[in-house]
């Protein structure tokens, strides 16, 4: 008898979420355990093969390849709105010209 394990697959927006749990032969890779949750029914949007994905947290590079073990949580991660370096920028800047402006006057 193949043995089998136990998995979550999970995904949120900001106003829903959902955690899926399933069974899948040992050897199963994360990108296939997230195409058999079924997750795609929910969020019709998203582009599994595309998406980023992580474990607990941990972004998995290749999820492909990643091999999942009993009681991992697969992540989909949705795509950054804005590119965190340049927020901090933007910030920053922001910062100096009121620090500027406050000498001045």
């Amino acid at each position: 008898m193949d043995k089998t394990l136990v998995v979550e697959v999970a995904y949120a927006l900001p106003h829903k979420q959902k955690i899926l749990s399933l069974t899948v032969p040992e050897g199963t890779t994360a990108l296939q355990a997230v195409h058999q949750s079924g997750i795609q029914s929910h969020f019709p949007e998203l582009d599994l093969d595309a998406s980023a994905m992580g474990i607990f947290g941990k972004g998995i590079p290749k999820p492909a390849e990643r091999i999942l073990l009993s009681g991992e949580r697969v992540e989909i991660y949705r795509p950054l709105i804005a590119d965190p370096k340049e927020v901090r920028k933007q910030r920053a800047a922001k910062a100096k010209a009121a620090k500027d402006e406050a000498e001045e006057g």
